[in-house]
């Protein structure tokens, strides 16, 4: 669902050709896999699915994600770059900062400060960091449309920092695709199965892993699905959004009481 635009195969800058020994992916439920299998048989998600594309061409890969649903951006820096910095990759996905955008109160300036020590704590260490920039929610599901001056300020900081650390910054939300909502699971706020493959297929193009091409750009077959109703867009608000909403109100979080479910570096089998 993202494009490649600040790295993609002709950047001279781009590790082409490397064999990467140590992948750490850091973030929240997007990069833990929500969306993307369940609980009770395992998540894969873009991280899991971008290793299994680099175990292809690097036998050896270790790969360890220490993402956690709910987590804000500020947690993901207190709980998962320590760690991080410990397994020393040579490669890390940092992504994170839609759950502040989504809080009452959200300072970009802020949420970026925490990406952007990471960015550079990971990169100093020799690491080589990608990061993604986010969809305007609004185009997926009208009653968000508010939120879209947070994400597009959030998405400058991004940018403006991952320039000034030599990070691949995956943009996103420029193709039709992205508001297809066979790209996003029921709830609208993670991607589907499919998503997260083109999330991968995007992050793996920016790398240019051999075979990797644009194609994840490419809108999807129309399949004569109708589009959302308000009666669906009521719905839908009453499923998940109303939820959501009480477990802020109730200072709780979709991630408490949970761990990293790969905090150590194992192998990948393609």
């Amino acid at each position: 669902m993202q494009p490649a635009e600040t790295a993609g195969p002709t950047d001279p800058d781009g590790p082409a050709g490397h064999a990467y020994l140590r992948y750490v992916a850091l973030g929240d439920s997007q990069t833990e896999g929500l969306g993307d299998g369940d609980d009770a048989t395992g998540l894969r998600g873009l991280a899991d699915r971008l290793a299994e594309q680099l175990a292809v061409h690097s036998p050896g890969l270790a790969y360890a994600n220490l993402a956690v649903r709910g987590r804000l951006a500020g947690q993901v820096r207190a709980e998962q770059l320590a760690p991080a910095l410990a397994l020393k990759p040579d490669l890390a996905t940092v992504v994170a900062g839609v759950n502040d955008v989504l809080r009452p109160r959200f300072d970009a300036d802020e949420v970026a400060g925490h990406l952007e020590a990471m960015f550079a704590a990971l990169t100093t260490q020799g690491a080589r960091v990608m990061t993604l920039t986010f969809p305007d929610l609004g185009r997926i599901t009208p009653l968000a449309r508010p939120l879209a001056p947070r994400v597009n300020a959030l998405n400058d900081r991004i940018r403006a920092a991952g320039e000034r650390h030599g990070v691949v910054v995956v943009e996103t939300g420029h193709h039709p695709v992205v508001t297809d909502p066979r790209l996003w699971s029921e709830d609208r706020l993670h991607a589907s199965p499919l998503g997260h493959e083109r999330i991968a297929a995007s992050l793996a193009y920016a790398l240019h892993l051999p075979g990797s091409d644009d194609s994840w750009t490419h809108p999807l077959p129309p399949d004569g699905a109708p589009r959302p109703t308000l009666a669906a867009e009521l719905r839908w608000a009453a499923g998940f959004l109303g939820p959501w909403l009480g477990r802020r109100l109730r200072g709780r979080s979709s991630g408490d009481a949970r761990t990293a479910k790969r905090p150590a570096l194992l192998p990948v089998r393609p």
